[in-house]
């Protein structure tokens, strides 16, 4: 059976093959060594959306790991391309890693995007909230995902994510993903303690002249009382979430708010395509 990721490690300019298969990119996170990371996705193949962006956030995740990171950021472009071509995915989703180990040996790995299913978008998806520590949700490391696969098992079979909460019940973020919700005519999202993630700040541009944002995350006894959630992410752009653990939000169906601001990130993400 053909393994539909394809790997390339970039060392000093150089790419080589490292015979490394896998069948997935979470495959890929188990596989290759402890470091940071960033994904996201192509659009008509050879094109993304605030590339620079994510490779910011790795070398801040790097600085923030005292991992002593120095790319050429073209390289890692051109590294990019390379590999999107020998894949020939129609669309993908990639994935670079920094090793903490060495440095100078970046993972570039890519695979076929799986699109968010029309019926996810028009229905929405149910949520599982798990207590669970994030090891300094600033830095996007792949110590994180052993812990998220480890907690990924003990969601219901029919969660689309899980949402973590903190110790005093708040609903922080999702397992790979951001968590936005509607209370009282403003939207929430937590602040500081979460991920920055490149989606979210997207979501955040979209919405600024269009409801009243509040950098707070909701609590779990708030949840009967959301009129809307949502999920962000690079790769999946914005998820409606219409149930979270048992209780539904609000109608139990995708609200306006969610409609309106997918919308305007879709098409903030179209008008802002850049060149790999």
């Amino acid at each position: 059976m053909e393994i539909p990721v394809r790997i390339l490690h970039l060392s000093n300019g150089n790419l080589e093959d490292p015979r490394v298969e896998a069948r997935s990119l979470d495959d890929v996170g188990h596989l290759e060594p402890e470091g940071v990371y960033t994904v996201t996705r192509t659009y008509h193949g050879n094109q993304a959306v605030l590339l620079d962006a994510h490779l910011e956030r790795i070398e801040e995740s790097a600085r923030l790991e005292a991992i002593p990171l120095h790319w050429d950021r073209e390289a890692v472009r051109r590294g990019l391309r390379t590999l999107l071509e020998e894949a020939s995915f129609p669309e993908a989703r990639f994935r670079i890693t920094v090793p903490r180990e060495d440095p100078t040996k970046i993972w570039l790995a890519a695979e076929p995007l799986q699109p968010v299913p029309e019926e996810v978008r028009r229905r929405g998806v149910r949520v599982a909230t798990r207590s669970l520590q994030r090891p300094n949700p600033r830095i996007k490391s792949n110590r994180w995902i052993a812990i998220r696969s480890e907690a990924r098992r003990t969601l219901p079979p029919d969660a689309y994510e899980g949402i973590i909460l903190s110790s005093e019940g708040n609903l922080l973020e999702g397992f790979s993903s951001n968590f936005f919700a509607v209370l009282g005519g403003a939207l929430h999202t937590a602040h500081n303690v979460v991920l920055a993630g490149i989606a979210r700040s997207i979501l955040l541009q979209v919405a600024q002249d269009l409801i009243t944002v509040q950098m707070t995350p909701v609590n779990l006894r708030d949840v009967p009382n959301l009129e809307e959630a949502f999920l962000t992410s690079s790769s999946r752009g914005v998820v409606p979430v219409v149930q979270i653990d048992r209780q539904a939000v609000g109608d139990g169906q995708p609200g306006p708010w969610t409609r309106l601001l997918s919308e305007r990130y879709e098409a903030w993400v179209l008008e802002h395509l850049e060149p790999i």
